[in-house]
């Protein structure tokens, strides 16, 4: 279905439909909405890592991450955001494709490059990565303002992370490191909280959990 599109919000999670206006083409059936898998799986995803940011969990396990990073925070997210593509749902789309793409990085740093980077380098390589990410999550948060409270703040909260763990790293900072963590176990409970109220709203067909709409509809 062709579209002309402009943004509208209204009481669910990560972002609504963009306004479509149709042609003369049937339009395709609706799809489930992908922002709660999306939610969770990037909540998951950085709840483990911060719990190791944050030295609540020894840091020999943290080969878990990887795991997480590659099937759920990365391809699990990379599929909620095609799938709003398919909504069409610009900003849900941008948001959980990008996150989505952020941990297959992460795994495939860790797992084929990280080697390669000489030690003296590796702090200022990982700020700089992380740093960039912080950009982005700043810019998005911005139109995340036109979503709901639950929404804004995960990208608020994780722009901080970002900067924290990105400023952390490259001076070799670890208070700063476990400072990045405690923000980003913060950004895991909003995000799982987004989640959640969006998969029980849907299900019980009506609103159980609040998250706060944003915007105009």
């Amino acid at each position: 279905m062709a579209t002309i599109s402009t943004p509208r919000t209204g009481n669910g999670g990560i972002g609504e439909r963009d306004v479509a206006v149709p042609t003369s083409r049937s339009p395709a059936p609706a799809v489930a909405n992908p922002a709660p898998l999306g939610l969770a799986a990037f909540a998951m995803t950085t709840f483990v890592l911060s719990m190791f940011n944050t030295g609540l969990v020894g840091s020999g396990g943290e080969p878990v991450v990887l795991a997480l990073a590659l099937a759920y925070g990365g391809v699990a997210q990379l599929l909620a955001g095609m799938w709003e593509f398919r909504n069409n749902n610009t900003f849900g789309a941008t948001a959980f494709t990008s996150f989505g793409a952020f941990w297959i990085s992460y795994w495939a740093y860790l797992q084929f490059f990280a080697k390669s980077v000489p030690a003296a380098d590796a702090g200022h390589a990982v700020g700089l990565y992380l740093i960039a990410w912080c950009i982005f999550t700043a810019y998005m948060a911005i139109p995340s303002l036109r979503t709901t409270v639950a929404v804004a703040l995960v990208f608020v909260l994780l722009a901080v992370t970002f900067l924290l763990l990105g400023l952390g790293n490259a001076d070799a900072h670890h208070t700063l490191i476990k400072i990045g963590g405690w923000f980003g176990l913060a950004t895991a409970i909003v995000a799982w909280y987004a989640s959640f109220a969006e998969v029980t709203n849907a299900t019980f067909g009506h609103k159980v959990m609040p998250v706060g709409p944003l915007g105009g509809s």
